[in-house]
């Protein structure tokens, strides 16, 4: 005979076990005593959820409740599959220090085994390996019944149709049979999806402002796509991510569908036009420092937008604005035209950098993300006194990345590859040739759940015909958070007579890194760091290593680290890095 409707919600089995977690306390005053002869923690934790909260209770209401709780233990051991446990009972008196205590001495008995489990899918869903595929394995044949894994399986196959736009399909047989007796009982599920729905075209309702072509480059299906979920989804965060709406409302329900296909409508509300942030942070690197942004994030029906951001810190001042126009799809594809001024002051490198450019940022449908780019950088700078000059360099370039990652605020595992390319030539509007590369790659993999593994590596190289011709903003520096640590931040690079690190030709960084996770939000990590900036392949490395701990916070991971430099001679010594943002 079916039982399934017989068994209590699954979720009140976490819930009440939450709740004892959560109030220690009244676990202490708890009345009723579970006791299992043998090893099944499972069942002893169902048990006690089922009868919850017991206490203030004399040894006669006690006595007077022992049926309810046996009832409540039999329902629990029932739900995971014991059927035929023996229960006992026995009231211990209290006294003016102790309250009675209710004592449950259980024998579980013999489980019901899963003898058969058939699964059976019909209809259009038959031939859908996505649905079809990786359903869940349990309750399996030969398994110990749990009737939380059966509602599971169900649910599975329920919501994978909804998801995948089967909205007539149903059960023709659903069934659990159990019998106790013999211990054994029969699975059958048979599903039938029927005709699975299409999405049918998209309109954006009045009143949003935008282009109508514009709006069309956001979806990412045609009419007469079979219907996912995942899809509408995906418009909705594409549409919120544009920065243009504060609400995004989508209506794709499938009452309104004609001959399968469901009609697509959008309501949006526009955002406001500007919005102003600004913020403090701190590094070891560059010490406090204030951002301030103003965007204006549409100026027009075609989506364009502008805006303007400022870093001011003790060696580093900057401004820069920028003007973008969406592509298609405007998600990732867009032209941005950009101008800048830079000051820093970093280890006696004085330098004032102007530049105006244009970037064509456009996704590969290999999932790089390509940047093509024309920039002007005019520089005036000042090495310890002894490199002074300017320099004019019109240098085109190209960029390409890729990132993957489960997390963009917090990824347990992942990877970021990064190439970066530029050049100039004396025969195009600048002082010196020059060929620049700088390449990236990051790696991030995570063992039962607390053992983290992080891996960084960076190589960099400047080909010209002259380097001193070189401005500083071209050149390698290593040393500091985000490089070798246990180093001053650019102090590693070749010097001049004076001792004052004008820049290398080569970069070349790596880094190891394992964090353990002792606490929610909380890890510890030991690093280690290799590398230079150097004139020379061959040139010798510094090397920095150390602890750190992390703590994830609302906005990324704040890191805080004490690392020594091994290698005195490159100026190596204690020192107390703090840095945040993403691992990747």
């Amino acid at each position: 005979m079916p039982l399934e409707n017989r068994i209590p919600p699954s979720c009140r089995i976490p819930l009440l076990v939450l709740g004892l977690m959560l109030f220690p306390t009244a676990s202490l005053a708890q009345q009723v005593v579970v006791n299992l002869d043998g090893d099944y923690p499972r069942l002893k934790d169902n048990a006690e959820a089922f009868i919850g909260d017991v206490d203030g209770r004399s040894s006669d209401n006690l006595r007077r409740y022992a049926p309810t709780a046996v009832g409540q233990v039999r329902e629990a051991l029932k739900a995971l599959g014991y059927y035929r446990p023996n229960v006992d009972w026995r009231v211990e008196e209290g006294n003016d220090e102790e309250l009675a205590r209710l004592i449950l001495e259980i024998e579980p008995g013999e489980p019901v085994r899963v003898m058969s489990r058939v699964v059976q899918i019909k209809g259009a869903a038959a031939s859908d390996p996505e649905f079809t595929d990786a359903l869940p394995e349990a309750p399996a044949k030969g398994d110990v019944l749990d009737h939380g894994a059966y509602a599971a399986l169900r649910d599975t196959i329920q919501a994978r149709a909804r998801r995948r736009g089967y909205f007539d399909g149903q059960f023709t047989t659903r069934s659990l049979e159990v019998d106790p007796e013999a211990g054994t009982a029969a699975i059958t599920l048979a599903f039938d999806s029927g005709d699975r729905y299409r999405l049918g075209k998209v309109t954006f309702k009045e009143g949003h402002y935008f282009e109508s072509r514009l709006l069309h480059q956001f979806v990412t299906f045609d009419p007469g796509t079979p219907y996912h979920a995942d899809e509408i989804a995906q418009l909705s965060r594409d549409l919120s991510n544009s920065g243009y709406f504060s609400g995004v409302d989508i209506d794709a329900s499938p009452s309104s569908a004609v001959d399968g296909e469901i009609p697509v409508t959008v309501a949006l509300v526009q955002r406001d036009r500007r919005s102003v942030s600004a913020g403090v942070g701190f590094s070891t690197d560059v010490g406090p420092r204030f951002r301030g942004t103003w965007r204006e994030h549409w100026i027009n029906p075609m989506g364009h937008s502008r805006g303007a951001e400022t870093e001011l810190s003790v060696p580093r001042q900057n401004l820069s604005t920028w003007y973008e126009l969406p592509l298609d799809p405007p998600m990732t594809d867009l032209i941005r035209l950009t101008a800048g001024y830079q000051r820093e002051d970093i280890e006696n490198v004085e330098s004032e950098l102007f530049t105006l450019g244009q970037q064509w940022q456009h996704e590969l449908d290999s999932g790089w993300l390509q940047v093509l780019s024309l920039r002007w950088e005019g520089e005036r700078f000042n090495i310890g006194n002894d490199e002074k000059g300017t320099s004019s360099l019109l240098l085109p370039g190209a960029g390409y990345s890729k990132i993957h990652a489960n997390s963009a605020l917090d990824p347990s595992r992942g990877y970021r590859l990064q190439f970066d390319v530029t050049g100039s030539h004396r025969a195009v509007l600048s002082d010196v040739d020059i060929l620049h590369v700088n390449a990236l790659a990051k790696g991030l993999f995570t063992l039962a759940g607390k053992h983290r593994f992080l891996a960084r590596g960076q190589f960099g190289a400047v080909a010209t015909n002259r380097f001193e011709d070189v401005p500083p903003s071209l050149r390698f520096f290593a040393g500091g958070d985000q490089s070798v640590r246990g180093y001053g931040y650019e102090t590693l690079s070749p010097e001049n007579d004076n001792g004052v690190p004008v820049g290398g030709r080569y970069l070349m960084v790596g880094a190891v890194e394992y964090q353990y996770q002792f606490a929610d939000k909380w890890r510890v990590a030991l690093f280690a760091d290799h590398g230079n900036a150097v004139n020379d392949l061959f040139d010798p490395l510094a090397t920095g290593a150390g602890i750190g701990l992390r703590w994830i916070s609302p906005v990324g991971p704040l890191r805080l680290d004490i690392a020594k430099g091994l290698n005195p001679e490159f100026g190596g010594d204690w020192r107390l890095h703090f840095s945040m943002g993403p691992e990747l």
